[in-house]
Formats: structure tokens, C-alpha cells, sequence
């Protein structure tokens, strides 16, 4: 069974933004967990985002971060990665197309989540 599991926490990187500018920059941290029972390894990705605007970006690629982690059953991987909107408020989804040993391929579902800038309150 493949069984993978991602989780993803954001942070708005105030001093690199420029609100005036509508650029509004995101890091993102994933962690990917093989809760399965067979190794697997990370060939691409595929993220959709979309601002407030509607406006969407869609990124494919090989591996993350220039890497193409390799996870035995109940080891994890994690990196950090960034996003620019042209809105304090978007969202994120994808997948990461994942192969097991044996060749086989299948896709690593990421829910949606969003980046956002701070709520002040007055």
C-alpha cells in the first residue's frame, strides 16, 4: 500500500515583501512521511497556486529542491520552499509523482493550504 503523508506548515516573510508593491512573499516547510511498507522515492512535483485574484500559477518539476528523496518505510523527509503572490492571501495544492522499487508509479496527493499575510487587529 502506498501511504504517504505530507504535512505542511507557512510563514509570511514580512521583510521580503512589498505590500505597497502587491508582492507578497511565503515560505512553505513539507515534511513527507513513507507510512507505507515499501520504500518510494520523490520523481516530480506539481503545485497549483492561486491568489486572491484568481490568478494561478502552475509549477511541474523534477524532484524538490533539487533533490529526489529516497524513503524507506517510516522515514521522512523535509525541506522549506517559497511562493510569491500578488496578494496577501493564496492557496497551494499538488502532488508528487512518487515510484516504488519495483517501478511502479502513483501520485502523493497535497491538500490545499493557505498562505496568508498576519491578521492585524486595531
Amino acid at each position: 500500500m502506498n501511504n504517504v503523508q505530507i504535512d505542511v506548515v507557512t510563514q509570511y516573510i514580512e521583510d521580503q515583501s512589498k505590500p505597497d508593491q502587491d508582492y507578497y512573499v511565503f515560505s512553505y516547510t513539507i515534511t513527507i512521511l513513507n507510512r507505507g511498507d515499501e520504500p518510494v522515492k520523490l520523481i516530480n512535483r506539481h503545485w497549483v497556486i492561486t491568489d486572491s485574484n484568481q490568478k494561478i500559477q502552475e509549477v511541474r518539476g523534477e524532484g524538490v529542491v533539487g533533490e529526489q528523496p529516497y524513503l524507506k518505510p517510516g522515514e521522512q523527509f523535509a525541506y522549506t520552499s517559497g511562493s510569491v503572490l500578488e496578494t496577501s492571501v493564496g492557496t497551494m495544492q499538488g502532488s508528487y509523482e512518487m515510484r516504488t522499487d519495483d517501478g511502479s508509479m502513483f501520485d502523493a496527493p497535497i491538500n490545499e493550504f493557505v498562505l496568508s499575510t498576519p491578521r492585524v487587529l486595531h
